[in-house]
């Protein structure tokens, strides 16, 4: 097996044993409000490392890999129900000793969970910074040519037993631009382990009960917890969001961002008091590695009004 074919170790950071299974953690920063951090489906909490960086120069910063993902205990079955991930949340929170309320930044997957944890258990909540949120309503404002793509797509036969070398080394380049500003240290586990086999079973594996989980959220969808939140929203095709969607259209493409700027706005205006925010730039899975600024800045404004 050559060193390309290797999971590296975590680099960094603590185990906390949480119902039965340990979970990767990462925690930083000092502050009377803490931050959590929810990453995306397919993601690890050191994907947003530059995130937890920037807020930890003002707040407690609490990021980790859910159960079965990432450096985290595989002993979880994949996919989870919301409320399955957001108890383990929960249980975490209290084995780490972390006071509440918090700020909750949820990124993709990360930010269903943390619509989830917010309509279950406002009272746990400061507020949220929703970061391209995982939406029960996101094919509302899309092309029937995309959704029908979308149908099309087998998760199963998208991970076949043998993955080209080219196409491994093409996602480890597109990690590597994507993470270029990240220390070496973290970077260089991150980007290797994101191209493994493992990994990326597990991250189709995460996702793939998207319709169950919409109808979870959606039995909640009266319960909008009174509590101030900022939508980010990424305005760009980037080459990963191009990769992603290889074969797609680019008018399909800019439809997409143009229906999921919609949603968003309707996502902002469900909340007393929420606001969408544009940010250009960057596509949907690079936007808190590229434009990390954009994350801290909304953590701050919230810190501001929590």
């Amino acid at each position: 097996m050559s060193d390309l074919d290797a999971e590296m170790p975590v680099p960094f950071g603590e185990r906390c044993e949480v119902s039965g299974h340990e979970l990767a953690t990462y925690r930083s920063g000092a502050g009377d409000v803490p931050v959590v951090l929810l990453p995306g489906g397919g993601s690890v909490g050191l994907d947003m490392w530059r995130v937890q960086e920037g807020v930890a120069q003002f707040a407690a910063v609490l990021g980790y890999d859910r159960g079965g993902t990432g450096w985290s205990g595989r002993d979880v079955k994949l996919p989870r129900t919301l409320a399955d991930a957001t108890d383990e949340l929960l249980e975490l929170l209290r084995v780490a000793d972390v006071a509440g309320p918090c700020i909750f930044v949820g990124h993709s997957l990360g930010g269903l969970y943390a619509r989830h944890l917010a309509a279950r258990h406002p009272e746990r909540v400061a507020g949220l910074v929703l970061v391209e949120p995982g939406h029960e309503d996101f094919r509302k404002y899309m092309p029937k040519e995309l959704t029908d793509a979308w149908d099309a797509f087998d998760p199963g036969a998208a991970m076949p037993d043998e993955i080209p070398r080219e196409i491994r080394d093409f996602y480890r380049s597109l990690f590597q631009e994507a993470m270029a500003d990240f220390p070496a240290e973290v970077r260089e586990p991150l980007v290797a382990n994101h191209v493994h086999p493992s990994w990326l079973r597990v991250g189709l594996q995460e996702g793939s009960n998207v319709k169950d989980l919409s109808e979870e959220m959606r039995a909640l969808a009266d319960q909008v917890p009174d509590v101030p939140a900022i939508i980010l929203t990424a305005m760009d095709v980037d080459p990963f969001k191009r990769a992603v969607s290889a074969g797609m259209p680019e008018d399909l493409l800019r439809a997409e961002t143009a229906g999921k700027l919609r949603l968003y706005d309707e996502l902002a205006a469900s909340f007393s008091r929420g606001e969408n925010r544009r940010v250009e730039g960057v596509g949907h899975v690079t936007l808190v590695m590229r434009r990390p600024d954009a994350v801290i800045e909304a953590v701050r404004d919230l810190m501001g009004r929590s």
